[in-house]
């Protein structure tokens, strides 16, 4: 990474001038701190209160138990429920943090992770810092608009260097989300797999997202997710391994390694985890139901937009439209700029299917509204 330029490019460049003007909207805003999505304070207080009397320093290299324990119910809760005993069960400070163990574990300097394309650029600078590739392989949108994988690609990569395969379920930004066992043959039906589930408690065509260990019990599977997104506490720190499959035995000694190397976890979050649990779901129902009902609203409105092309995800909580008669997503987004409003264009996720904004449903809604009123105005025939 030491080539790497970090010169603001012209795009990035207007993005900050038109910031710091009055009325700036970013449709892709992602942080639910920023947007009235806020985990109760008071349940907080209460979650933190019995760490203070007990206070020991006694880390263990897979985290807490009593945490461990609370996040081996919860896939026993999913539909359909997962078997994951606490053993199998490590905690980190961050799903980026488990990321990077798991490329570390995985694989050698040199070797390649299958990663979906488009994705979140975030898993190549990942990869990166380990001397890991990304192998990409494709995921795709039909004439309507929805998306699938396209397992045949996967079958085309595995054979060079590769160690792991990398599935995002529900898919950021596509929405796409795994219900069937994935179609792999030779060589990539051997591959380990890491799962990142961090949107899996935002179904919204489908009534729920199953855990992928419960579909494809024979496969390792290594479960990411957090309370970032589950819980939309990004502050306070805390994501985890969940490990399923008949062959996550001969992983667990060197994960273990791996994480009391780093030991980053803090004490306070993993003893608030189990009443997090306990309490915290009438919160993120809250927050499900604002999610859908903002996913609800502005695909009535793109949909009433001749030039958008745009399919409800199945899960998730943003939006991927393809801009019709468009050929130019710099220029279409500079135009934004101009209109006090910023979306990420889709080549920032490798997308290369024409002209396409990512637009999040995390939004407060009625800046999300007056965003999607501009958008509309922008895109308007001259």
């Amino acid at each position: 990474m030491d080539d790497l330029d970090l010169t603001p490019t012209p795009l990035e460049e207007r993005r900050r001038t038109a910031a710091r003007r009055p009325g700036y909207i970013d449709l892709s805003a992602t942080n639910p701190t920023e947007h009235g999505l806020l985990f109760p304070p008071d349940i907080l207080r209460a979650c933190a209160e019995p760490y203070w009397a007990a206070r020991r320093y006694a880390p263990h290299p897979r985290g807490l138990l009593a945490a461990r324990e609370a996040i081996a119910a919860y896939y026993a809760r999913r539909t359909p429920a997962l078997a994951v005993p606490p053993d199998q069960v490590f905690i980190t400070a961050s799903t980026s943090e488990a990321y990077a163990l798991l490329f570390t574990l995985l694989a050698a300097p040199g070797d390649s992770v299958l990663a979906p394309v488009p994705s979140y650029p975030l898993f190549a600078h990942l990869a990166a810092m380990r001397g890991v590739t990304l192998a990409p392989y494709a995921i795709r949108a039909d004439d309507g608009g929805r998306w699938q994988i396209d397992t045949n690609d996967i079958g085309a990569q595995a054979g060079r260097r590769a160690r792991a395969l990398l599935v995002i379920s529900p898919h950021n930004p596509t929405g796409q989300t795994i219900t069937q066992p994935l179609a792999l043959r030779g060589a990539a039906a051997t591959l380990p797999i890491v799962a990142d589930e961090v949107f899996c408690e935002f179904p919204y065509a489908l009534g729920s997202v199953p855990p992928l260990g419960a579909l494809m019990p024979g496969a390792t599977v290594f479960h990411l997710n957090g309370i970032s997104k589950m819980f939309a506490l990004p502050d306070l720190k805390l994501g985890w391994i969940a490990i399923s499959g008949p062959r996550a035995g001969d992983y667990i000694e060197r994960l273990e390694l791996l994480n009391d190397t780093l030991l980053s976890a803090n004490s306070l979050t993993q003893t608030m985890l189990p009443a997090l649990f306990e309490r915290g779901a009438p919160f993120v129902a809250t927050m499900r139901a604002r999610i859908r009902a903002a996913l609800d609203g502005a695909l009535a409105v793109l949909g009433a937009m001749p030039a958008m092309q745009v399919a409800p995800p199945p899960a998730g909580a943003y939006l991927f439209p393809r801009v019709r008669g468009c050929d130019d997503e710099e220029a279409l987004v500079m135009r934004l700029l101009d209109a006090g409003l910023f979306a990420h264009p889709g080549y920032f996720y490798d997308a290369d299917d024409g002209c396409r904004l990512m637009l999040s449903a995390v939004l407060e809604p009625s800046r999300l509204s007056e965003g999607l009123v501009r958008l509309h105005s922008v895109l308007q025939p001259a």
